[in-house]
């Protein structure tokens, strides 16, 4: 490969690093919004039909919204088939996005003044693709408003007047409008209002007790997340419980068990571990069982505590990708750094001899070997890098043995690595890390720019309706 192609790869696959594992928060060692502001200019600028088709990937909201806003934002520098082929994009990703998050990126259009044609069409046909906008009126009321105001949409009577002059009117005949309207002078129509409206009128008209009675009246209602997310902020109150884990997603519920104390997480292990592995099975998929003899290196350092705003993120990332690989594997065996024993009980201690640990899982001799680190190798200093060349050059220069490591950290411009040869990419969610390890033989020089752009075209493909 030309030092051209190689270092375009390496370009892209730094960027969807990011796109992936960066989120503007900060991490255990620093924060780094200042370099992803400039990776999103860099790659949109050198790059931009891949900065666009990086929307298929399992990228996370922020960046996915910067992604949005950079192209809609320079959209005259573009030839109209491209604009079209962006819009497209766009408007998959933007269905697929959470409505809060899309709500705050057509406030950002609003506020730097993009409002050409495109943009307008972009912004009513997700509107009109709202599968519930009297809903969308109570629960994102400001968001609606501005994307109405903005795009000039074209609303229901009763959706533009609850969002413009709600008191008018003395009754509204859509059931949830006017029972959001009557929620503010009766207590009673908090309990028929669905959870997350209702939640904000709760907090300042209701005393202690009684929100404790209006989270037992609203329980039947509460969607699992939901569910989840009052019992892992402590907020749970008895009787809103039969949370079904089963259903909650690999690394939500990795997050969960390890918000846990350690003798309630032995207590509830078969239960915690059961909903993990079927967890792991929906996520690995028809890719179950394919991977061959695996041995994962997972880091349970201090460091994967994580940061005030990310608590305990890259440790619940490694526990959720050992069992992710225990299912892709036909044969599986994991090293931690420091813990042995259940993984369900692991916690963040000590440093990252991360050297010494690749001496064990090599002396293995697996297919695979997967890194889950955020690449901070302290014991000694540089050791896994020196293993891993040696490795290499010397041990198995024929790549008997495949290394991969997944970063859930971003650092600076990208995520840290452990050596040269060995790709590494960054992951958020243990879910993506199937789909993130066929990318990441592009920033070794194993594989050609061309073959980059023909993977991304599949996957947009697969992404596009």
């Amino acid at each position: 490969m030309e030092l051209s192609e190689l270092t375009a790869c390496e370009d892209v696959v730094m960027f969807v690093n990011a796109a992936v594992a960066a989120t503007g928060q900060r991490e255990f060692y620093g924060e780094a919004r200042l370099s992803l502001e400039f990776l999103h200019d860099y790659v949109r600028t050198n790059y931009r039909e891949i900065y666009a088709a990086t929307l298929a990937l399992d990228i996370n909201e922020r960046n996915a919204a910067a992604i949005v806003l950079g192209l809609l934002r320079t959209a005259r520098e573009v030839p109209l088939p491209q604009r079209r082929r962006e819009g497209q994009l766009i408007a998959a990703r933007l269905a697929r996005m959470a409505p809060q998050r899309v709500y705050r990126l057509l406030a950002t259009l609003r506020a730097e003044g993009i409002n050409n044609r495109r943009t307008r069409a972009i912004v009513r046909d997700w509107v009109a693709a709202r599968p519930d906008i009297a809903f969308d009126a109570v629960k994102y009321r400001r968001g609606l408003a501005t994307a109405a105001g903005h795009a000039h949409l074209r609303l229901p009577a009763e959706v533009g007047t609850v969002l413009f002059d709600w008191r008018r009117p003395a009754r509204y005949d859509t059931p949830i409008l006017e029972t959001w309207r009557r929620a503010h002078y009766d207590k009673q129509a908090l309990f028929d209002l669905p959870y997350t409206v209702a939640e904000g009128l709760a907090s300042t008209r209701l005393r202690t007790h009684d929100r404790a009675q209006f989270l037992r009246a609203i329980a039947p209602r509460l969607t699992e997340l939901e569910r989840l997310r009052l019992q892992t902020s402590g907020a749970g109150v008895e009787g809103v419980g039969g949370m079904d884990l089963r259903r909650v997603p690999l690394t939500r519920l990795a997050l969960y068990a390890l918000s846990l104390p350690r003798p309630e997480r032995a207590r509830r292990r078969e239960e915690l571990t059961g909903a993990l592995r079927a967890a792991a099975r929906r996520a690995a998929g028809r890719r179950a069982g394919t991977w061959g003899d695996v041995v994962g290196l997972l880091d349970d350092s201090y460091s994967a505590s994580g940061s005030a705003v990310k608590r305990r993120r890259p440790l619940a990332v490694a526990l959720a990708a050992h069992y992710l690989l225990e299912a892709l594997a036909s044969r599986y065996r994991t090293i931690w750094l420091n813990h042995e024993g259940d993984p369900l009980l692991v916690h963040p201690l000590g440093a990252t001899p991360l050297g010494e640990r690749l001496l064990d899982a090599l002396a293995l001799r697996p297919e695979r070997l997967v890194v889950v680190s955020d690449g901070w190798d302290n014991a000694p200093p540089g050791q896994a890098a020196e293993v891993l060349r040696v490795w290499r050059q010397r041990l198995d220069p024929a790549g008997h043995t495949s290394i991969v490591h997944l970063n859930p950290v971003y650092d600076g411009f990208d995520v840290r690595r452990l050596a040269p040869s060995v790709p590494t990419v960054g992951v958020r969610d243990a879910e993506d890390a199937a789909a993130l390890v066929e990318l990441a033989r592009f920033a070794t020089g194993t594989a050609t720019f061309a073959a980059l752009k023909v993977f991304l075209d599949d996957l947009v493909e697969g992404f596009l309706p």
